[in-house]
């Protein structure tokens, strides 16, 4: 059995169809990851194989104002279900992020490149992957940029939006990799199915701006949206942002075969099924 801890999120919804009758799923109703009594309970009495955290605090900006909460969340909650991994000797998959990068170092990110995260938010998950290696046995997976059928998301908010004006500002100096839910699960399953462990990173492939995510949005869509640059100083928002955090995936290819598809590609697949 895979455990997936956070099922009714974005990821873990595309997660449990994807695994189907291998998966079982757990939500904030049925584990309080903050809570060792529940997460030793819960673990203890399904034994899972591999148990896949989807569950943390995402709020970006909410983090830095509420710094205890995401640590207990993103940080301390991967700590207990490591260590509940570990009583029953399965798989740790912990969902992490390009957050724990400053994005200073211009060209993509490996693996093995020193983290030094900007952000409350970043801190938290950082301090979740150190937890994570609390399981003799973990999967450590950076992503970024997320978006999916089954929760809010910068697809969803420009195609909103993009139905009300005829144009938005968009920042223009923050570089990523836009992932769709459903290749990023497919990435982790084959992580999972290859046996690896240790730190992986898993996005879509190729990169842009936010403002080029947008433009891309609108094209595909059919909706005449003139999309504006700004800046992510112009944008002030509480915290702050890594400016160039594109994830090399190169290790993931290598490693299960796995090649995930084009940014734009995953878009035009996404708005087909939305």
């Amino acid at each position: 059995m895979i455990l997936v801890v956070g099922a009714n999120g974005m990821l873990g919804h595309d997660l449990m169809t994807l695994l189907g009758d291998q998966g079982h799923g757990v939500d904030i109703a049925d584990i309080d990851i903050t809570s060792p009594e529940s997460v030793f309970t819960v673990i203890g009495a399904l034994k899972p194989e591999v148990v896949i955290n989807c569950a943390a605090y995402t709020d970006v900006d909410g983090c830095e104002s509420d710094a205890e909460t995401a640590m207990a969340v993103n940080g301390e909650g991967v700590a207990y279900l490591a260590m509940a991994c570990r009583d029953i000797g399965a798989l740790l998959v912990q969902i992490s992020t390009d957050y724990v990068f400053d994005g200073g170092k211009g060209t993509p990110y490996v693996e093995d490149d020193a983290p030094c995260p900007l952000s409350v938010y970043g801190e938290s998950k950082l301090a979740g992957e150190m937890n994570a290696a609390f399981a003799p046995e973990y999967l450590i997976v950076r992503t970024q940029w997320l978006y999916g059928l089954h929760g809010k998301n910068f697809v969803e908010t420009m195609l909103h939006l993009g139905a009300e004006k005829n144009e938005v500002l968009v920042v223009d100096d923050q570089i990523g990799s836009p992932t769709w839910t459903v290749d990023l699960s497919q990435a982790i399953v084959a992580l999972i199915d290859s046996g690896c462990r240790g730190i992986y990173h898993a996005a879509n492939s190729e990169y842009c701006s936010w403002n080029d995510f947008a433009a891309a949005i609108f094209e595909e869509s059919g909706l005449n949206v003139i999309v504006k640059p700004m800046t992510t100083t112009e944008l002030n928002r509480p915290a702050c942002r890594p400016l160039y955090s594109t994830l090399e995936c190169a290790k993931l290819r290598a490693e299960t075969g796995f090649h995930p598809q084009s940014w734009r590609t995953a878009l035009q697949e996404y708005l087909k099924l939305r």
